[in-house]
């Protein structure tokens, strides 16, 4: 359920996490799942369905977004620019960004574009879940994209592991060795709070980060590997 209190903005509850005030209520959780699915789908994949315009930075406006949807779903009519700004401010994984009238989103797109996303305070050490099967190809050949334009790396072993879990109940994960990758020049942008992007990485950034699921996040440098046969 998406509310939003007067005093400490949109939620996702029952209630204001912060002062416990009912709030006004602005739709339901079945209304927030397919809407989220909506704005997604318009800015990472097919804006052409909407007929929207979207720049080479992935920017689309904000009105022109809530007219669209009104219009493919008149169920939707209700529909105002501050229910998809509740959308973006209560969204746990910053999928989206707002700036100014725009809204975009940060990672996942299948549409070419130019993101021109942050490049800088990037952790020494990112992340990516493969499964057992692809372990042995991934360290030989290094990550490329597949069905999306970039590769999505994770900030944390465990938000690899969550990413992971949609594809195999027990994703084996990847270390990446950001720090030296980016000193060789590879570029790796920020995206969302959790989620990196970087056009590739070759094997000689990758190693097998064998965490426990309680385990503390390792440090930077890498361990010793056995020459590759």
């Amino acid at each position: 359920m998406l509310k939003e209190c007067a005093q400490h903005g949109y939620f996702r509850a029952e209630s204001c996490p912060v002062c416990g005030q009912p709030g006004r209520f602005l739709m339901n959780d079945r209304e927030l799942d397919h809407l989220g699915r909506i704005v997604t789908g318009i800015l990472r994949h097919f804006p052409d369905r909407y007929q929207l315009p979207i720049d080479p930075h992935g920017w689309v406006p904000l009105s022109q977004i809530v007219r669209a949807i009104q219009q493919k779903h008149p169920a939707y009519h209700w529909l105002r620019t501050q229910h998809i700004l509740a959308i973006v401010e209560t969204d746990a994984k910053g999928r989206y960004e707002v700036q100014d009238d725009r809204i975009r989103a940060t990672y996942g797109h299948t549409v070419d574009l130019d993101l021109d996303l942050p490049t800088e305070n990037i952790p020494d050490c990112l992340y990516y879940p493969v499964t057992p099967e692809e372990v042995a190809i991934v360290l030989e050949v290094g990550l490329k994209p597949s069905d999306r334009k970039k590769v999505h790396l994770s900030k944390t072993a465990e938000d690899a592991r969550a990413a992971g879990s949609v594809r195999t109940p027990e994703p084996v994960i990847l270390e990446v060795d950001a720090k030296q990758a980016r000193a060789d020049g590879l570029v790796i942008m920020k995206a969302g709070k959790t989620v990196y992007l970087v056009d590739r990485v070759p094997p000689e950034y990758l190693w097998r980060a064998e965490l426990p699921v309680d385990a503390p996040e390792p440090t930077a440098a890498p361990p010793e590997k056995e020459p590759e046969p």
